[in-house]
């Protein structure tokens, strides 16, 4: 199998949550395939930046804008070792698209690798795929995974949660985590 990685964005997906698993995966050595249903490769998506200034949820500012570097439409499982769901804004409304969780469950079939960060375990919800699993997300997110069958984790947002094939982290601080834990569920080794 090729290493390539899955992972799906959308607009306003978060930047930390985009853009530093991307770098540290390509680090590891494996192509990282950037989709959006709707758009091609080198189209972009906007991201936003999420802070925690001390209010009852966080603030959005504008961030980087992100070119993907595949087509949706030519996405097929098969060819990927591991999927990526970031989060932010975006799962809110790619979890719309028929798609989009056909792709989540045949990751799930496989037992393939997931990663799921802050708002992405959103996608998990909708594609029925969490029954029986541990996770942790945003803590907004929470019920959604509770009310999916699974057991909603709360942990600090530094740390991430594996259970089986899935990894999720509640937001950007937990990016090491979550990154060290796919590594490991993929295999992965630093080739520099």
């Amino acid at each position: 199998m090729a290493k390539k990685i899955l992972m799906l964005v959308g607009d306003f997906t978060e930047d930390y949550e985009t853009m530093v698993p991307f770098q540290a995966l390509s680090v590891l050595g494996y192509q990282v395939d950037a989709v959006c249903p709707d758009k091609k490769s080198g189209d972009v998506v906007r991201t936003a930046v999420h802070d925690f200034l001390g209010d009852q949820t966080y603030s959005e500012k504008p961030g980087h804008n992100f070119a993907l570097t595949a087509d949706f439409d030519a996405v097929n499982t098969a060819d990927y070792a591991g999927l990526f769901i970031t989060g932010g804004r975006a799962p809110e409304y790619i979890r719309l698209n028929a798609r989009v969780i056909e792709i989540v469950q045949e990751f799930f079939k496989d037992n393939k690798p997931v990663a799921a960060i802050c708002h992405g375990p959103q996608v998990l919800t909708a594609a029925g795929v969490l029954k029986g699993y541990k996770a942790t997300a945003y803590p907004a997110v929470g019920p959604d995974i509770t009310l999916a069958g699974g057991t909603y984790v709360e942990v600090d947002a530094d740390k991430a949660v594996v259970d089986g094939n899935l990894v999720t982290a509640p937001a950007w601080p937990g990016d090491t985590a979550i990154i060290a834990e796919f590594a490991k569920l993929l295999g992965a080794k630093i080739e520099i």
